[in-house]
């Protein structure tokens, strides 16, 4: 088991997050039209995944809005903000914001990714959110940057994940 920090206290996360060179783990998720997502949706592009507990919170709108920001730049690539927020919520917070370059998905009824993807928050308050993480994806979903952030509050590191898309 893994372990992350909320306000320096220790958080346990459960699964492995994928590591580079590793090939990503299968994913099903639900988009904002209520619709089942899977890597094969996005067949062909590079994917950025923002893994965030939800948009509600400072810290996952923040890195949302700058993922957002930074998506606008890249090219063949999707960035995917994965947490358990229904998706209307995540629909009515980007059209809030004006957020048109990210896709939000959502865990909702697909609880098995936060193992999966070594991101599921457990044994504390915060059971059943994802811990906050980056994981890139090259078009051929071999992944090619792995981030667990170690503090929840914390943003990732925008330039690390970046780096690996130029």
């Amino acid at each position: 088991m893994q372990q992350v920090t909320r306000a320096g206290e220790p958080v346990d996360v459960a699964g492995s997050i994928p590591q580079v060179g590793q090939s990503a783990p299968s994913l099903t998720l639900t988009n904002t039209d209520m619709l089942d997502v899977t890597l094969d949706t996005y067949a062909g592009q590079r994917k950025v995944l923002n893994i965030i507990p939800s948009v509600e919170t400072p810290t996952c709108a923040m890195s949302t809005r700058q993922f957002n920001e930074l998506a606008s730049t890249l090219s063949d690539t999707v960035v995917l903000v994965v947490s358990a927020d229904l998706p209307f919520a995540a629909k009515r917070f980007c059209g809030a914001e004006g957020l048109d370059n990210v896709e939000t998905l959502s865990t909702f009824r697909h609880p098995e990714f936060r193992e999966a993807w070594g991101v599921a928050l457990c044994n504390n308050p915060m059971e059943g959110l994802c811990a906050r993480a980056v994981v890139v994806l090259d078009a051929d979903n071999r992944v090619i940057h792995s981030e667990l952030v170690s503090e929840l509050k914390n943003e990732p590191d925008y330039d690390a994940a970046l780096a690996v898309l130029k």
